[in-house]
């Protein structure tokens, strides 16, 4: 089954930061726009070790994105690439971003549910 990006649901939207997410089957999928400068620190408050509980594996369509893990190691990945981060990291938005990336349904759910919390939209 194909969705189109701008039909996803908007899970969510903040000016220049918006996600959208659908679920399907056992994985969960999110579009994201962030804007250059956003630190997710904050947005992870509250959760284990304050570091997003979910892997990731997806692609960077624009921008890029500097991530840090658990064990202090850290990366940044660029337009053009994919990646897998496991969980227990955060990052630093270096340029404009836009990404697309799955995982699995349990964890992804979590981390959107705790910053919808967080940034006031549920």
């Amino acid at each position: 089954m194909g969705t189109r990006i701008d039909d996803l649901p908007i899970e969510l939207d903040q000016g220049d930061l918006q996600t959208r997410y659908v679920e399907q089957g056992d994985m969960a999928i999110r579009h994201a726009r962030i804007p250059a400068g956003t630190d997710t620190a904050p947005v992870l408050v509250g959760l284990p070790g304050e570091r997003c509980p979910s892997p990731h594996w997806g692609i960077v369509l624009e921008g890029s994105i500097r991530v840090q893990h658990a064990d202090a190691t850290e990366e940044t990945a660029h337009a053009g690439e994919v990646y897998h981060w496991p969980a227990g990291h955060c990052a630093i938005v270096d340029e404009d971003l836009v990404l697309v990336e799955v995982g699995p349904l349990g964890p992804m759910r979590r981390f959107g549910e705790h910053a919808k919390q967080v940034l006031g939209q549920q």
